[in-house]
């Protein structure tokens, strides 16, 4: 089977298309046919060696997909050959408690991911695709959409009504908003343009303020809720905007820290988080349980994933660079 290796620590020059052997599903296991992957920022930091890559190289990146089965093995009763499937961030977190052992399984980093032809997974992991999505759209949820949903819903326990600030337009942020404004909340957002602030009012964002403009967001959030402070607030930034997040918040409010993209480390102000009693929470994904909880909204709703751009197999480097630009407005799939 065709597939992509990063082969070292030199840019995306390290990734390198390559040959491997056809997998075998052994019992319990399927075979999937790869069709759709999407990229998420660790696919680009593991690509570049940024941080370091979180298992050995060679390593297949990309977490995200989603395919067809095309053999299974023994033992294997509830998944037959034809059926549309995705795969979550980590197939061994079904349920229950977060844990390192599910960590050292996480797609793409600690183990082999998906930018390649033929898959091997377990049988109980996989999750059906809503009828209503196609197989690119259905690979932009492993990670993104499941994050979004573990932040506001498990660990938020979002209420209509409530005001949640996100961060950027980047896949994550752009699911918070599309989940966010179906549980009845207000939605303030940031980000770099005009051109990207018309697109978050386009998908419901009840007010916008470019950063580039206008530096003193945090203040402007205040000023958007009459100097509360927002309910709960998508970060993805890290140390270089944390500290606004936190000025932004009200008392008793929520953060959901999710992405490091200043950075992994800075000076917090952890007087804020003392004394107006925030919750902080690092979120890394979610389980399996939480996928299939989101999915049925999905499907409930036929909500359909916002995809910047999509690129094939063999151009994708390109797609890495797309995402490399920051111009992206929610998710890029490579079709395989």
């Amino acid at each position: 089977m065709k597939a992509y290796q990063i082969t070292g620590t030199n840019g995306l020059d390290s990734l390198q298309p390559a040959s491997l052997a056809d997998p075998i599903p052994g019992s319990g296991e399927v075979l999937i046919r790869v069709r759709a992957v999407c990229l998420n920022y660790r696919d680009y930091m593991n690509v570049l060696g940024i941080r370091g890559v979180t298992g050995p190289v060679p390593r297949t990146p990309c977490s995200d997909g989603a395919g067809e089965i095309v053999a299974v093995g023994d033992d294997v009763s509830n998944l037959k050959v034809g059926d549309r499937v995705v795969c979550p961030f980590m197939p061994t977190w079904l349920d229950g408690e977060f844990s390192q052992a599910h960590a050292s399984q996480a797609l793409g980093g600690a183990v082999d991911g998906l930018l390649r032809e033929l898959a091997v997974v377990r049988a109980e992991s996989l999750l059906p695709v809503p009828a209503h999505l196609s197989l690119e759209e259905a690979a932009t949820l492993p990670c993104a959409a499941v994050t979004a949903w573990d932040a506001l819903h498990c660990r938020g326990g979002i209420k209509a009504g409530e005001t949640v600030l996100v961060l950027g337009t980047g896949g994550v942020s752009v699911f918070a908003l599309q989940f966010a404004k179906l549980a009845g909340a207000r939605v303030l957002a940031i980000t770099s343009s005009e051109e990207k602030a018309a697109k978050l009012v386009e998908l419901g964002a009840d007010a916008v303020c470019n950063y580039r403009t206008n530096q003193a967001w945090d203040d402007w959030a205040l000023a958007q809720t009459g100097g509360r402070g927002v309910d709960k607030v998508i970060e993805i930034g890290g140390p270089e905007t944390l500290n606004r997040s936190l000025n932004a918040t009200r008392f008793g409010g929520h953060i959901s820290l999710i992405g490091v993209l200043t950075g992994t480390s800075g000076e917090i102000q952890m007087v804020q988080i003392l004394r107006k009693g925030i919750r902080l929470d690092g979120i890394y994904v979610g389980s399996r349980a939480m996928f299939a909880q989101m999915l049925a909204e999905i499907e409930r709703v036929k909500l359909r994933p916002v995809i910047d751009s999509t690129f094939e197999f063999d151009n994708a480097h390109d797609a890495f660079r797309r995402i490399e630009s920051g111009k992206h407005f929610g998710k890029i799939v490579i079709r395989v």
